[in-house]
């Protein structure tokens, strides 16, 4: 998740900015909201990597 994107790489962040900025109907209306689209941030310069969890322990049998 970058900004209010959700992509599973980096990639799939870029096409989602690209269409929000663009104004894409992917995001749809909010009716009844007179003002200006907010613009997305521009990306960081680097790649976007997902998080990774912490490593969990393993449960133990019962």
């Amino acid at each position: 998740m970058w900004w209010n994107f959700i992509g599973r790489t980096h990639d799939d962040i870029v096409r989602a900015r690209e269409a929000w900025q663009s104004e894409s109907d992917r995001f749809g209306r909010v009716e009844g909201y007179d003002g200006d689209r907010l613009p997305a941030p521009a990306l960081p310069n680097a790649t976007i990597t997902p998080r990774r969890n912490p490593a969990r322990p393993e449960k133990e049998p019962r």
